[in-house]
């Protein structure tokens, strides 16, 4: 994301590192929900960051092999959480900003929500797996 005219790049400072399975999904959600209260991430957006977080993490779960890797940081005004995964990625019927289909599949809605309830949602693929990419404005 562009900063502010006059604003300076600070590089990112990493808040929280964790890998993840099913098990730790709820200490997960709990531990990122008290980092962004700490960095100044104010109800309602700090309770619609985690259940974006939560949508991706449980993504992984379900379509990387079991568990994946969060990275939670800061970096010029914004949080950013990064997803990592080992899984094939995602098809066309998944990118964001696509309304998921309402026929009764499931595909896409993780992603669909958590671009809804973010500032920015960045996907990568690669031949070691993705990364889902959530970032929310801090309060200034």
């Amino acid at each position: 994301m562009p900063t502010a005219p006059g604003s300076r790049e600070n590089p990112p400072v990493t808040l929280l590192e964790s890998r993840f399975d099913q098990d730790d999904l709820p200490k997960l959600r709990m531990l990122v929900e008290q980092y962004a209260g700490h960095q100044g991430l104010t109800e309602p957006r700090r309770g619609e960051f985690i259940v974006a977080l939560d949508a991706v993490a449980v993504n992984a779960v379900a379509h990387a092999g079991g568990g994946g890797k969060l990275i939670l940081q800061r970096s010029n005004g914004h949080l950013d959480c990064h997803i990592h995964g080992a899984g094939p990625g995602f098809s066309a019927d998944v990118i964001p900003g696509r309304v998921p289909a309402l026929d009764g599949d499931q595909g896409g809605r993780g992603l669909w929500l958590a671009d809804l309830l973010t500032d920015g949602l960045g996907i990568s693929t690669g031949p070691g797996g993705f990364m889902v990419t959530l970032t929310v404005r801090l309060p200034r």
